[in-house]
Parts: structure tokens; C-alpha cells; sequence
């Protein structure tokens, strides 16, 4: 059984080899027109995967922490190449439901400079649209994990897949498990019925660290700081321990609210930070400057893998939230949605080398 503490005040030096992580939502295919095109001028679309918290469960793995990644997918060539390409990343796919009749997809146009980024969803009738209370045994697949990830992109999906979602949540809070979320509010999802309103209180409210961005806490929960303003390029940290303050008022479980701060200049520059309060101070992280953006995509989601890594291993949430924001910083220059660094690469960000010099 899982520790909820262990991350707070380890008293042993840890070893992420004993660690676990569980996360669960869709994996889905992604094509992307090329380069800068547009759709309609695309010869061909290039083929990846991802989905919020297959991206977290890549990062993991790639920082060497033991994860594993709860979907449901059909057993047919395109299920079973989506597993591949998670095991490819070490990341362990045992706990899969195999059903349904396809993967869901997504269509990536990628803007530049004033032109904004496309995305188009194809997702009606997945595999994991179709999933249903039961088909997963939340307490065998819990058994042993220290922690236990979803976004809010995943109750969006159906009625099925929030209920199971709440199945998992309320396990792993009987199993002592910590329990995060990344709010992630998607708004041309959420038709089947519900608004974000009515069903994330009862999710969130069994979560023990909340992430979202400059525009998350509003558009669901209706709590947003005052005078900010995304399109002037720079968000001001400070600005965001209210909304921390409003979030643990409504959430008391809640330990720890962090909010990632995107400054966007163009398509192609942005300025990115974070900040997390724990009930008591705000701590602010450095903000970097990407001028040259390659994807943005998977952004959020490789600040959640950078920040549950910190969180489980440094005794210093400082150090945690500044790893987050470098690790999601590279991410901006590393095509498609995984997050492929390595902690060596975060942490030499982390210490001021932001050279790109060349390893040799």
C-alpha cells in the first residue's frame, strides 16, 4: 500500500526502483500535417501517439520510475501498434482492457507566428468511450503503487469513462494512495450530457495535488485571478495564490495547487513558469523564454510527469516545481506529444545552462 506522505518528508534515501505509478486515460493516434502546413495543403500526415496521461507516463519512464498506463483499446492492428509504441518508452501496458472497436484520433495543423494551432478530434466511439464501471479491478491494479494520476480530459470523454475514473479515484484514497490531477479543460469534448461543472467536484475532490493552467480553475470551477491577461506575453506568478487559496478552500484534501504560467508572444514564443502553493506560501519557479517552438503540444503534460518525479523524490518542492518547468520547457523543443529527456538534460537546465551547446 501506497504512502501519501512519502513524497512530503521521505526519511530514507529513495529508490524509484520500488516506486509506482499508475495512470489512467486514452492513448490516441496522432496525424500531423507536416511542417507548418495547413491541413488542406498536407500531401501526407505524419503518424505518433499520445494523450494526457499516456505523456505523463512516458516522462515517468523515462526518468526510471515504474509506470504503469490503464487504458482500453481494441485488439486490432492499430491497438496493438498504440501498446508498441508504449512499451517502446518502458512504460509497462499489463493493466489494458482490450475491447471496443478503435483507437481515437487526433489531427494536429501546427500554427506560426500570429496563426494559431489546429486540433481536430476524432474520438467518438473509442475503445475507452465505451469502458464501464467494472472492467478494470482498480485494487489489484493499485496494489503496491505509491501514486495514482488522471486529467480532466478523461471523465470528458463519456459518461463510462468519468464514472470509472471515480472508481479509481475512490480506490486509491482507501488505499492510501496520493492522487493528482492535471484539470486540463477541453472544451469541444464535454458532450455527452454533463458540464465540467456538475462532474469534476466529486474527482477533484479526492485529489491530493491539483495542476492547471492560467485558464483551468475558471472555466470549470469558476475561480480565476484578477487583472491577468495571457496574450500580453507574460503572466505574473503572484497573481495565482488566490486562485491556490480558493482551490484548498473547495478542495480540502487538497496539499498542494500548482498553475502553470504561458506567456504567449506568437505561435512560436512563448514565455512558461509555475507556481505551487501548499496551504501556507507561494513558491514561484524561474520563467523561461522559448522563442523557437518545435511542438507544444504535450507541454502540460511534461510539466505533470517533471512534477510528480520532484515531488516523489526531492524533499525540497522548490526543487520539484523548478525540475517541472525545465522538463516541460525542453519538451517545447522535442517533437511530438512524449517528452523525450533525461533527468541529466532537466537538471543541467535547472542549474542555468541553457546553451544547446553540443555534448561531445
Amino acid at each position: 500500500m501506497g504512502d501519501p506522505t512519502v513524497w512530503v518528508n521521505p526519511k530514507e534515501p529513495i529508490d524509484i526502483k520500488n516506486m509506482k505509478v499508475i495512470t489512467f486515460g486514452e492513448i490516441m493516434l496522432r496525424l500531423a500535417s507536416p511542417g507548418y502546413k495547413r491541413f488542406s495543403q498536407s500531401e501526407h500526415l505524419i503518424s505518433t501517439f499520445g494523450g494526457g496521461e499516456a505523456n505523463v507516463a512516458v516522462s515517468l519512464a523515462n526518468y526510471g520510475i515504474p509506470v504503469n498506463f490503464v487504458t482500453r483499446l481494441p485488439k486490432n492492428d492499430i491497438g496493438i501498434w498504440a501498446e508498441k509504441e508504449l512499451k517502446k518508452q518502458n512504460v509497462n501496458t499489463s493493466d489494458i482492457v482490450w475491447g471496443g472497436d478503435r483507437v481515437g484520433i487526433y489531427f494536429l495543423e501546427t500554427g506560426a507566428v500570429s496563426r494559431g494551432s489546429k486540433v481536430v478530434y476524432d474520438r467518438a466511439n473509442s475503445a475507452i468511450s465505451e469502458i464501464k464501471k467494472g472492467m478494470v479491478d482498480w485494487e489489484k491494479v493499485l496494489d503496491g503503487a505509491d501514486w495514482f494520476h488522471w486529467t480532466g480530459i478523461t471523465p470528458a470523454i463519456s459518461k463510462g469513462a468519468a464514472e470509472v475514473c471515480l472508481e479509481a479515484i475512490q480506490t486509491a484514497n482507501k488505499m492510501g494512495i496520493t492522487v493528482s490531477t492535471d484539470l486540463n479543460y477541453r472544451k469541444k469534448l464535454w458532450k455527452w450530457g454533463k458540464t465540467p461543472a456538475e462532474v469534476m467536484p466529486d474527482l477533484v475532490a479526492g485529489c491530493d495535488v491539483i495542476l492547471g493552467n492560467e485558464e483551468d480553475a475558471e472555466k470549470v470551477f469558476g475561480i480565476h485571478p484578477e487583472g491577468v491577461d495571457v496574450t500580453k506575453g507574460h503572466v505574473a506568478g503572484e497573481a495565482y495564490e488566490s486562485v491556490g487559496k480558493q482551490l484548498m478552500k473547495k478542495f480540502p484534501r487538497a496539499k498542494k495547487i500548482i498553475i502553470t504560467l504561458r506567456g504567449s508572444k506568437s505561435a512560436n514564443h512563448n514565455s512558461w513558469a509555475g507556481v505551487l502553493y501548499d496551504g501556507k506560501q507561494l513558491l514561484e519557479s524561474p520563467t523561461y523564454d522559448i522563442t523557437h517552438i518545435v511542438d507544444r503540444v504535450g507541454g502540460g503534460d511534461s510539466f505533470m510527469g517533471g512534477l510528480i518525479y520532484g515531488l516523489m523524490t526531492y524533499n525540497d518542492d522548490q526543487k520539484a516545481l523548478n525540475f517541472a518547468v525545465a522538463a516541460s520547457c525542453l519538451k517545447h523543443t522535442i517533437y511530438g506529444d512524449f517528452n523525450m529527456v533525461t533527468i541529466d538534460e532537466v537538471e543541467k537546465l535547472m542549474s542555468g545552462d541553457a546553451s544547446g551547446r553540443v555534448a561531445r
